[in-house]
């Protein structure tokens, strides 16, 4: 009796050890597997989402643009000389351009639409700060003020384009 005891653990130890090495390679291939599918997958929705994302940062940088005081005093005219009016019309002129482009942060990260809020905002201010100078007693005079300004720094969403430009190079 005691021999087949020993007979059957000679052949159940192997065959455990074979089915837990089987087990575990198995195991291993099915994780393999799922790594290499899900891999596929991610490079197929990326390569879906990329031109969305690019467009998406094409659209925020023509913002941008569009936004720079420069730029944005040489489109929009002043519709009085009451500098209070050429500022509503900027400012809302800004919000409408803003407002165009919000479903592009879905597409961008949540800095870079931060950044791009932030140079909104901050064109904005300066806009109101022009227009609460003491020099400033008319729309063109604003205008002037603010170009003149504008010669002596960046304007704010040039640093929202670098950063644009920085991401869109790290999407590669």
């Amino acid at each position: 009796m005691e021999q087949q005891l020993v007979n059957l653990l000679m052949f159940i130890i192997p065959a455990l050890i074979t089915g837990a090495i089987a087990f575990l390679f198995f195991r291993e291939h099915v994780e393999n597997e799922n790594q290499r599918r899900n891999f596929l997958i991610q490079k197929d929705l990326q390569k879906e989402s990329l031109p969305m994302r690019l467009q998406a940062y094409e659209r925020l940088s023509l913002f941008l643009e569009r936004i720079k005081p420069t730029k944005l005093l040489t489109r929009v005219n002043p519709i009085s000389s009451k500098k209070e009016d050429y500022e509503a019309l900027l400012i809302s002129n800004i919000e409408q351009e803003f407002d165009h482009n919000l479903a592009q942060q879905i597409y961008v990260t949540d800095k870079c639409w931060s950044i791009s809020s932030t140079a909104k905002n901050a064109t904005i201010q300066m806009i109101r700060k022009a227009t609460l100078s003491e020099q400033v007693d008319s729309a063109e005079k604003m205008r002037e003020v603010i170009l003149t300004d504008m010669m002596d720094k960046r304007a704010p969403s040039d640093a929202a384009l670098s950063f644009i430009k920085e991401e869109v190079s790290n999407l590669w």
